[in-house]
């Protein structure tokens, strides 16, 4: 009878300690999931920045900031709009759509595309969707300094195509760089003074580049690499046109 009484024990001394155990394993779970959830908002911060910078919006912005900062902000507000539509279509949405679409059609995830060798057809696409909407705006008989904007953006989108084959550089740094090499060239056209546009374009870069290396899709040589050479491509680009 005693040594029952003494089993009887020892089994709910073993049942409370698994249900400390038990008890102690939820504490730590909740723990780790509170410590997780700031890392996760950064990430989702992270992916809200990439997405809202995507490149396909760089010669929309540089229309945007042409109708701004000169002269042709005179223009009617309906031929303004007209042309903003006409560019983000075959400059934005077009290519965004495509690329989607190649994307689903390998199954591949959005890092998966990320790597350097799956780079190419996508930058293929957004240079023929480039190709077009230049074309169309000549065919339109837009003003040259218009599409010049798209031609510039076109040279930054092929000489990262041509750096891609060697070596994986950001084509979203690059964007935003193209934007500041943009504001390099009306400021010398029209006369203003480019600190604030500057200011804000390197601050855009900062947050842009951190955001790209949080997701691991880049270095900061990349990141830094993408900018400046973004920079130089608009600069020549705006010039040549």
């Amino acid at each position: 009878m005693n040594s029952r009484t003494f089993i009887d024990e020892q089994g709910q001394r073993l049942k409370a300690g698994g249900e400390m155990l038990k008890a102690e394993g939820k504490k730590l779970k909740t723990e780790g999931k509170k410590a997780l959830s700031p890392q996760r908002d950064v990430i989702r911060a992270a992916r809200l920045v990439s997405a809202v910078t995507a490149p396909f919006y760089l010669p929309v912005l540089g229309m945007v900031l042409l109708f701004t900062l000169s002269y042709l902000s005179q223009m009617p507000l309906g031929y303004k709009l007209q042309v903003l539509l006409l560019v983000y279509l075959l400059t934005a949405l077009a290519p965004r759509l495509l690329i989607a679409a190649y994307r689903r059609y390998h199954g591949w995830s959005l890092i998966q595309l990320g790597q350097r060798e799956k780079r190419m057809v996508p930058y293929l696409i957004s240079i023929s969707c480039y190709l077009v909407c230049v074309w169309v705006m000549r065919w339109k008989h837009i003003p040259h300094f218009m599409g010049a904007i798209v031609s510039a953006a076109l040279v930054v989108q092929m000489l990262c195509l041509i750096i891609n084959m060697s070596w994986k550089i950001s084509i979203h740094t690059a964007s935003i760089g193209g934007v500041a090499g943009a504001v390099m060239i009306f400021a010398l056209i029209f006369g203003f003074d480019p600190i604030g546009w500057l200011s804000l374009c390197f601050i855009l870069a900062g947050i842009l580049g951190t955001s790209r290396m949080l997701l691991r899709q880049h270095t900061l040589g990349q990141v830094v690499g993408g900018f400046f050479v973004g920079m130089a491509a608009a600069i020549v680009g705006l010039l040549i046109s």
